[in-house]
Order: structure tokens, then sequence, then C-alpha cells
């Protein structure tokens, strides 16, 4: 037990459920279809300038991927791109909007655990769309184990200071659960925090960082080892 925490926070996308490999099979899926206009890694790569480009535009998500692949495929092609291909990348988007957003092995027991314990105050704090996330949570059947759910555009030590100040905390309170260590645990970190990383099979380019130690950063593999920690 870590004297002083009370409250454990919780990334949602690729934390709670599988959502990366979603975005990574469509990349896959539509570059496949504009193979005319490049191989797979020259696409991914136009496309992941275009994502950066529209970043502060379109914000995170689904929808800005699906944009931003529909531009990718206008320049590629110099404005040939067909009515068809255009309608299967907007398909593909749809695919990932429709997450079923299924908890991931030991997610719902260990949730469980900790509610159950009492000893702290669970939150969620994910960014993306609105609406989007919002459906997801209700997907996966865990927005009961939270006492408080933030939805935001975007995870630097603003939103966590935000988060303390409604929580009624001190930074060096808070607990973060995440599997990037760019926005989900070096943050907190830096605030006086704590963090749990659960690294994920996949990762968002643009949320590669370096990593390093920390004394307050624990790494586990799985998820209910969070509970060796915490218990």
């Amino acid at each position: 037990m870590i004297e002083g925490l009370k409250v454990i926070a919780f990334d949602a996308d690729d934390t709670l459920w599988s959502n990366e490999p979603l975005f990574r099979e469509a990349e896959r899926k539509v570059a496949d279809k504009l193979s005319e206009y490049g191989d797979f890694q020259y696409i991914s790569d136009e496309l992941y300038k275009i994502e950066f480009k529209n970043m502060e535009d379109y914000g995170f998500g689904a929808k800005a991927y699906t944009l931003s692949m529909i531009e990718n495929a206008i320049k590629l092609s110099g404005g040939k791109v067909t009515a068809d291909q255009i309608i299967y990348i907007i398909e593909s988007g749809r695919e990932i909007l429709h997450n079923p957003a299924t908890p991931l092995p030991g997610v719902v027991e260990t949730l469980e655990a900790l509610r159950s314990d009492g000893r702290y105050t669970l939150a969620l704090l994910t960014k993306g769309e609105l609406d989007v996330q919002e459906k997801k949570i209700e997907r996966s059947g865990l927005g009961k184990y939270f006492s408080h759910i933030d939805i935001v555009s975007n995870k630097s030590q603003k939103e966590y200071l935000g988060l303390c100040s409604f929580l009624g905390i001190g930074p060096e309170s808070l607990m973060m659960v995440g599997n990037s260590f760019k926005s989900d645990i070096e943050p907190v970190l830096q605030l006086g925090g704590w963090g749990v990383h659960i690294p994920a099979e996949m990762l968002w380019k643009l949320e590669h960082t370096e990593e390093y130690d920390h004394h307050r950063l624990f790494k586990v593999a799985t998820f209910p080892e969070i509970l060796d920690i915490l218990l």
C-alpha cells in the first residue's frame, strides 16, 4: 500500500479494451485498396505526416483518422482517387467506431476487487471524441466501476491537474494506469503522482516517446498485477 494514495485513474483505449489494432487493420486494408499509388510503407509514412499536420484541427480518434486517410488518398493519387475507394476508406473508419470495447483479460475482476476493497476512488480519464468514447464505455459495461469519468481532447499536466482539482486531491495522491508512457504516465510523474505502465501490443506512432525508470513508477505485463501494488 502506498501512503497517501487516494485516487486510481485509468486510461481506456488499449488499457481497458483493445483499440489500436483496429486502426492498424484499417490502415492495412486502405493501403491495399490504394496499392496502385505506392507500397504499404510509403502510404503509411505519408498518412502519418498528414495525421500530425491535422491533429491541431481534428484532434484524436476514428473520425479524425478517417479524414486524414481520405486526404492522404487524394494527395497520393493526385486527385484521381475514385468514389469507390473513398467509400471504402469511410467504411474502414466506421469499423473502428464500432469497436465492441470488450474488456481485456482480468480487467473486470481487477476493477471489481478494487471497488470492493473501497480503499481508493476509481476514475476514468480518456482522450478522444466525446460521443465515440461515451459509446465505447457504455458497450464495455465498465462505467459502473468509476466514481468519475472524464473525456478530454488531450492528456497533459493541465488535464491531470484538472482531475485532481475536481476530486479535491493533490497530484501526490493520484496514480494513473495506462498503456502510453507519453500520455498516461509521464505527465503524472512530473506532477509528483504515481504511474502504472501496462505496455500494449501496439502503440500509435504519435504516442512514442523515450521511457525511463522512476521511483514512483511501476511497470507490469498484465492488468491484474495492479492488485499486487495496491492491495
